[in-house]
């Protein structure tokens, strides 16, 4: 009989509390660059988040260093849970979203890197609490629980059992035989490409406050914006958004390919399935949606904020391309409200936040590592029923599939689907209508931000009732942590003491 050492999961709980307070002193600081006296707040909002954590951790620093599984799934659970609550502080301190379910949506939107927003005019909100969106996006990206794993060693803790149930997608690929220095791998490379984009969209033109907060929102999938109109306040400088476009590429493959392309083993990125499956999707569908665009769509209807120039092939491609990237890596930027291209598209959109980005990206979704499995597995049920003596194993990569795997990603896909319609009829229930319902629960649960119906492009979130943003952040955090990890805990078998 084993019992869950709860010490060592609340001591976790106080380090995350101490990460959330240091990122908040950042913003505080930005709000003092910038002049604003709601950087007090912000200061506040870290010394509690400071000092509740080392209060935490130090009451309960006697505790044994030994985690299982179960620890793990309750910390990674937890963890996001106490940081979105942390999170909340800086919003309510500062008075910007004064009501408390406002502010926890905003937040878990955040750290889930979903990009759904509550906030009607973003521009009038002060830079430090800006700062602090994007921030939410950028510690989410790779994980909180990534970032731990690299301190964890600081504590005499191993850290496998939390990276087995954080890292985004069906496999979490090891750099390095020791999972530490895997997660210091990892975000050395997604800090790199941070600073490489903000230092790019500066030079295309942008301000260096929006630079920072785009690339931190870029590179975690996130999609919040500094803008009311996001990515379309630039529609009239090409470069910016070019630049954007590829990052998002980047953003939504697996981050152990941008290691071995830094280790120049670039026929490891080449032979990859699953990327050469990603890139043809992008590019397929980047040539659909910018041909119809080009040929159909009624572009007077498109324009969000700026006007587009739609006389060339190549403004048509970039807005096609860049919409195609938001979504199916669940970035959720906006170039042009694509709801109202044609309505071919909008079904080719709709079916594109099923799919989601690379396994070990920090996109959400499904993933493509996952339906090319399903597909496969699909096509070899046909030759299983013509030669049922056979042993016909799924193959991926050009090695045969433990059975076991096919199980999960079919348990996986089937779970997605009851999460899906069950969040859109909870929707529905609350009185929202059909294309709303089923675009909420889409959109939250694939972490993609922009959906259809009342929450389109143009729109955002505000308008739901209380318990709808509650239900849609519940969606938020399980779709983000991969389903399972979140949906065992509430298993009456993941509770006994064995």
């Amino acid at each position: 009989m084993t019992k869950l050492n709860y010490k060592i999961i609340i001591h976790i709980m106080g380090l995350l509390l101490l990460f959330n307070g240091g990122f908040m002193l950042i913003c505080a600081l930005v709000s003092a660059i910038y002049g604003e006296q709601e950087g007090y707040a912000i200061l506040a909002a870290s010394g509690v988040a400071l000092l509740s954590g080392a209060m935490t951790m130090y009451l309960t620093r006697n505790h044994v260093k030994v985690l299982n599984k179960k620890e793990g799934y309750l910390i990674v659970t937890l963890g996001w849970l106490i940081m979105a609550f942390a999170g909340t502080m800086p919003y309510i301190f500062t008075g910007s979203i004064s009501n408390y379910t406002d502010a926890f949506f905003e937040t878990m939107s955040g750290f889930t890197t979903t990009g759904a927003s509550i906030m009607n005019d973003i521009e009038a909100m002060p830079k430090g609490i800006l700062f602090w969106r994007s921030l939410t996006h950028w510690i989410g990206g790779m994980g909180i629980i990534v970032l731990a794993v690299a301190i964890l060693p600081l504590l005499g803790i191993g850290g496998m059992q939390l990276f087995a149930a954080e890292a985004p997608g069906p496999s979490a690929d090891k750099l390095h035989p020791r999972i530490t220095d895997t997660a210091k791998r990892l975000w050395l490379i997604y800090v790199g490409f941070t600073a490489i984009e903000a230092v790019l969209l500066r030079i295309a033109g942008m301000g260096w406050f929006d630079a920072v907060n785009h690339a931190l929102s870029t590179l975690s999938t996130g999609g919040f914006s500094t803008k009311n109109a996001s990515v379309a306040y630039w529609n009239d400088a090409p470069m910016i958004q070019w630049i954007i476009i590829i990052f998002m590429f980047i953003a939504g493959t697996n981050f152990v390919l941008s290691y071995f392309a830094f280790k120049g083993r670039f026929s490891k990125i080449i032979k990859d399935t699953e990327f050469k499956w990603y890139s043809s999707f992008v590019l397929g569908f980047s040539l659909i949606a910018g041909i119809l665009i080009y040929f159909q769509a009624d572009v007077s209807l498109s324009t969000i904020d700026h006007p587009m120039v739609w006389g060339e092939f190549e403004s048509g491609m970039r807005h096609a391309t860049f919409q195609v990237l938001a979504i199916i890596t669940t970035t959720g930027f906006v170039s042009a409200d694509y709801t109202l291209w044609t309505p071919f598209l909008t079904i080719m959109f709709f079916g594109l936040f099923f799919l989601g980005g690379s396994a070990g990206s920090t996109s959400g979704g499904v993933k493509v590592m996952r339906h090319i499995i399903l597909i496969r597995n699909g096509i070899m049920e046909f030759k299983r029923t013509l030669h049922p003596n056979a042993i016909l194993p799924v193959r991926y990569s050009g090695k045969a599939l433990q059975s076991g795997i096919v199980f999960n990603i079919l348990g996986f896909f089937i779970l997605y689907m009851l999460s899906f319609i069950i969040g859109a009829t909870v929707l529905a229930a609350l009185g929202l209508d059909f294309e709303t319902a089923i675009g909420g629960a889409l959109s939250s649960l694939g972490n993609v931000g922009p959906a259809f119906g009342s929450l389109s492009p143009v729109d955002n979130f505000a308008g739901l009732p209380a318990l709808g943003k509650w239900w849609c952040a519940f969606l938020m955090l399980i779709g983000r942590l991969e389903l399972f990890t979140v949906l065992i805990l509430l298993t009456p078998f993941f509770w006994r003491n064995r």
